[in-house]
This record gives C-alpha cells, structure tokens and sequence, in this order.
C-alpha cells in the first residue's frame, strides 16, 4: 500500500511538473510574441514615416519643376518638362544611408504630373450661389460631345450652387441670410433653355436638409441622373478646385478634344481633333494663337480659357519594402511678377 502510495505522488509530480512546464513554455511563447508583433509595429512605422518623408520630397520635386517651368516659359504645353513622367525609380542609388547586416531596401519612386486645368472645374457652375450661364453651357456642350444627357448641366449646376449657399451661410455677422433672386423689369431672368443661370437659389427649407458642399468629383452621385456609369465616363474630364473670385481658366493647349469643343461654340469635336493634332508639333504660345486657329479671326473671348495653367495635380507611387504609398496633392503655382513665382501643396490624399 505504502509502495502504491508513493507510486501516485510521483506520479502526480510528474504530472504537476508537465503542467508547470507547459504553462511555463506558453508564458515565454506569449511574450516572444508580444515582443514580435511590437517590433513588427515598429518597423512598420518606420516604414510608413519613411514613405511620408520620400513623399515629401516628391513634392519638393514637383515644386521645383513647376517653379522653372515658370520662369522659362510663358506658356502650358505637354510638351516641356513637367509632364515627362518619372518611370519607376530606384532610390538606394540615390540614397546615403547606413545599411544593416541582411537588409533588403527596397525603394522606389514613381508618378507624374498633370495639368489640373485641363479638366472642367465644377466649382465654375456656379458663384456667390448663382449659376453662371456661360458655363453652364460649357459643360452641356462637354455632355453632348460625350453623348450624355445634356440636362445633367443644369442639374450640376443648381447642386453646386447649393453647396456653396451653405458655405456663405457661415457668417457671424449674419449667420441666415436671406437670398432672393435677381429680377429684371419685375421678371425673373431666364436662358433660352428656360433656365435661370443667372439668378441666385431662393433659401433651401429646413424640411430639405442640409445641402453639402461639392468636395470631388464623386460626390455627383448625388445629382438626380448621374450614374455610376454616367460618373465613369464624366471623371476623366472634371476636376473640383478650390473656389476663387474668377472662374478657372481651361487650358487649350493641354485639353482633351472634347473640352476643346465646348470651349468654343460651333466647333465640332472633328475640328477639335485636327487642333488638337496640330498643337502636338506646336502648342499655341498666346490666346491670340489658338483664336485665330479655331475659326473666330482672333475675336474669341478669353474669360474661360488661357494658354498658361496655375493648378497641377501630382500623383505619386511609393514602394518602400512591404509597404506602399499612393497620393495625390493639388499644387497651386502664383504668377511670375517681379521677383518670382511660387508653388503651394493645397491638399494632399493618401491610400
């Protein structure tokens, strides 16, 4: 009995001790794997402040680009400088930088820039929440040559009209203004359409809601009529930049053919195609240039359009070990006056 006795304890040690062992096993196992993930963790935030700081001098880059470009010409084309994209490049042959026992950098820069006005800006439709007329039939003119529905203009237009009511409600002086329509001879103004470009949106009802803003292109999805499919065919063609006193300016040297059509009423997107053609071999170095060559004897009115650009959108792709980067940033370039023009990053996104 004493023998089976002691047989059982030792038993039951051998077992508490598997036990123990085990347990013990499962602590270390844990905190090595704490300790991985969180150096994991920090390498992976190394890696993504990495990929800010390479982005940051892209845009730097871009800057300097576009700056220079400012000082040597007195034009916008796809021929100069700025619109030569920069292939896949490797930066460790660029970078001084001290290298661990086993490391792999892998870095690489890619991107391009793109004239920001060779796009139609939406925030044109409409200022001070009134349509402005003359654009309005610059985008139906851009809708028919796309061969869309030519009435998704006025619809465009009264929702950015709208946004831009809730932004000149913010006011501490007069948080409700009360916005009546403009009148002439006792009638409200009218387009040959019927519409009323012109003339300032009446007050939306509270019962309405809250109209928001136009912040990008996407956001057209909430226009009566304009589809994802409709939005597919119309994102390549549209831009929403930043609202300034003056409408933005197309620029005839760097559009796409059917923005060159609607720039000018009566030209047909076949003659936009043959200028277009044309401004490859030379691209048009002042307004009256281009007016003589579409057909208005240099009488065609230069309020929409320039042959010099202000607004660049840089697209970027980093690829840094595991980790990547694609961005987009809206530089702004000032003038050249007396001592010089600059640049400015407006926004910036990321995914």
């Amino acid at each position: 009995m004493r023998r089976r006795h002691v047989r059982r304890q030792r038993g039951v040690a051998v077992v508490t001790a598997l036990l123990l062992t085990t347990l013990a096993i499962s602590i270390v196992a844990s905190l090595f794997w704490q300790q991985q993930v969180q150096v994991r963790s920090m390498e992976n935030q190394r890696l993504h402040l990495q990929t800010k700081w390479i982005l940051r001098g892209a845009l730097d880059w871009a800057s300097l680009v576009l700056r220079q470009d400012a000082y040597t010409s007195q034009y916008t084309s796809l021929d100069q400088v700025w619109a030569t994209p920069l292939a896949e490049t490797r930066l460790d042959q660029y970078i001084e930088r001290e290298r661990v026992a086993g490391e792999n950098f892998d870095a690489t820069l890619s991107g391009n820039i793109l004239d920001a006005t060779s796009r139609y800006n939406l925030a044109n439709l409409a200022r001070n929440r009134k349509k402005d007329g003359e654009q309005v039939r610059i985008f139906g003119r851009l809708l028919d040559n796309l061969r869309l529905d030519r009435r998704l203009a006025n619809r465009v237009a009264d929702f950015v009209a709208q946004g831009q009511q809730v932004v000149a409600q913010v006011d501490l002086d007069n948080p409700n203004p009360v916005v009546t329509p403009e009148t002439k001879d006792g009638q409200e103004a009218t387009d040959q359409d019927g519409t009323s470009p012109a003339t300032a949106l009446p007050p939306v009802p509270a019962t309405a809601g809250v109209p928001m803003p136009l912040l990008g292109v996407d956001d057209l999805l909430a226009v009566e009529g304009v589809t994802p499919q409709v939005l597919a065919q119309l994102r390549p063609f549209l831009v929403v930049l930043p609202q300034r006193a003056e409408a933005t300016k197309l620029n005839v040297n760097t559009v796409p053919a059917e923005l060159l059509a609607a720039i000018v009423p009566g030209m047909s997107l076949s003659q936009a195609n043959s200028l277009v053609a044309r401004r490859r071999t030379a691209a048009w170095r002042t307004p009256l240039d281009f007016a003589s060559q579409a057909g208005g004897s240099g009488q065609l009115p230069t309020e929409t359009w320039d042959v010099k650009s202000s607004w660049f959108i840089v697209q970027s792709r980093i690829r840094l070990d595991r980790a990547a980067l694609n961005a987009e940033a809206l530089i702004e370039r000032t003038p050249v006056i007396s001592v010089g023009g600059g640049t400015r990053v407006i926004w910036t996104r990321q995914n």
